[in-house]
């Protein structure tokens, strides 16, 4: 990988354009030719550096704008085997467990959830609790978004060097 590579990497990762021919927005952008970008992502692909194109959306703008990390109170001896059944239920986009602050903070397991309506993802948090017997959790709604970007982004990288 060169810094042309790089340079490609840098500027996909933030969307593709929509367009009728984006490697050529994308060739234009970077003053290389369209078959060049063509060529270059399809050695990346077959390398393994791009794992998979795929669109994603901006929940907000989709009216997704219920968006919740629960946290449930399990015991500790629990956690595995609660944290794979919750992750089974298809609302359930993230589920990790992190280690409680004792008598500080006490929860232990992690759920993140989002939907259109604040009452369609209390009723799916209601389900899972009824379902696992949890009866102790917080659901902490998100008020507003400051950042959301891929992980490992080049471009962040590259920011913060």
């Amino acid at each position: 990988m060169d810094n042309t590579d790089r340079m490609l990497l840098m500027e996909i990762e933030g969307g593709i354009p929509l367009s009728d021919h984006p490697y050529r927005e994308i060739g234009r952008r970077t003053g290389i030719p369209e078959s060049e970008v063509i060529r270059r992502l399809q050695i990346l692909r077959t390398q393994g550096v791009i794992r998979r194109f795929r669109a994603r959306i901006d929940q907000r703008k989709a009216g997704i704008t219920a968006n919740a990390l629960v946290a449930w109170d399990v015991h500790q001896a629990d956690v595995s085997s609660l944290g794979a059944r919750v992750a089974e239920f298809p609302g359930v986009t993230h589920c990790y467990r992190r280690r409680p602050v004792p008598g500080r903070w006490d929860y232990e397991l992690y759920t993140v959830h989002h939907s259109r309506r604040r009452e369609d993802l209390c009723n799916e948090v209601a389900e899972i609790a009824a379902d696992t017997g949890i009866d102790t959790y917080l659901v902490l709604f998100s008020g507003a978004e400051y950042k959301r970007s891929p992980t490992g982004s080049l471009r962040n990288r590259k920011e913060q060097e």
